[in-house]
């Protein structure tokens, strides 16, 4: 099955919100480059590297980025705590958000 399309749905998002998750996750979940994930996103290196430390500072804050209030937690005040997180031990497929 080719699943090109699919693929591109992620590595090459389109919604402002997605490339932000999409770059995020590329930078603290795989560790890649800033110059690199800047490259493949569409943004230049001394922005990533600022929505970078704005997405460490509501982390730190207890703040819920943009990109996830009323999707992961349904309530945008939901703090990051890990207690609110989903479980990565239990693998379900994507729920869609009512």
């Amino acid at each position: 099955m080719d699943d090109t399309g699919c693929r591109g749905f992620f590595l090459a998002p389109v919604a402002t919100y997605h490339r932000q998750y999409e770059a995020l996750r590329a930078f603290f979940i795989e560790g890649r480059r800033l110059h690199d994930i800047a490259q493949q996103f569409g943004y230049r290196e001394t922005s990533l590297r600022s929505m970078v430390c704005r997405f460490r500072a509501q982390v730190q804050a207890g703040e819920v980025p943009p990109f996830l209030r009323n999707r992961l937690w349904g309530d945008p005040s939901a703090s990051l705590t890990p207690q609110n997180q989903p479980s990565r031990s239990r693998q379900s497929s994507p729920r869609r958000a009512r």
